[in-house]
């Protein structure tokens, strides 16, 4: 049975500094990179196939960090802004409490974690959706139904927006998601990619 591994990139300098990123390319900070090993160390007894990744750097150095650990060489990597994190338009760069503070605290909420209220010129999770689960049924599921195991590095709203595929979950239910970062998050499919089974991997797994 094919294994789906979810990954959020590890910490970013911008997470670190409580900003909204979107789509500026912000490296993974100190935290990151360690989350990132770490996310390797859990993943050595699991092999992989192919690996999906964002156009951003820090999914990518995240992606680059576990292969590492895992000392997995020569394997397939396919990166596009498909998978991107959702674009915060003009809330790229500002500090969240900040926003909070000038916007009002349920404002902001309803900015992070709705499904389809955008923020000003940017992405809804509903717009986010609708450019991730077309590449998920393009690129990704076929090689799924090959029985291969394929991992995602990518980031905490594109992965939202295919949890809430993969899990069906409601436009209520999606807005308390919260997707950990560097922390892998493995689905058992059956042949017609139905959940077996759905498990985090932490410190105590192994």
């Amino acid at each position: 049975m094919p294994l789906l591994i979810l990954v959020r990139h590890g910490e970013s300098q911008w997470n670190l500094e409580n900003r909204f990123t979107g789509w500026i390319d912000v490296d993974l900070s100190p935290r990151g990179e360690e989350e990132a090993k770490k996310a390797g160390d859990l993943l050595k007894d699991y092999h992989i196939d192919y690996v999906f990744t964002s156009a951003l750097k820090r999914a990518q150095r995240t992606t680059d960090i576990i292969l590492e650990r895992m000392n997995v060489k020569d394997i397939p990597i396919e990166k596009d802004q498909a998978l991107n994190e959702r674009h915060y338009g003009d809330l790229q760069g500002l500090n969240k409490q900040e926003t909070g503070e000038k916007y009002g605290m349920d404002q902001l909420k309803i900015w992070r974690r709705s499904y389809d209220v955008a923020p000003p010129n940017g992405e809804s999770l509903k717009d986010t959706q609708n450019r991730v689960l077309p590449y998920y049924f393009e690129k990704i599921v076929p090689k799924l139904k090959e029985g291969k195991n394929v991992l995602i590095s990518a980031h905490g709203n594109s992965l939202r927006a295919l949890v809430m595929h993969l899990e069906n979950l409601s436009k209520e239910e999606v807005l308390e998601l919260n997707i950990p970062t560097g922390v892998p998050c493995i689905y058992e499919l059956d042949e017609n990619l139905n959940i077996l089974s759905k498990k985090y991997l932490d410190i105590n797994s192994n």
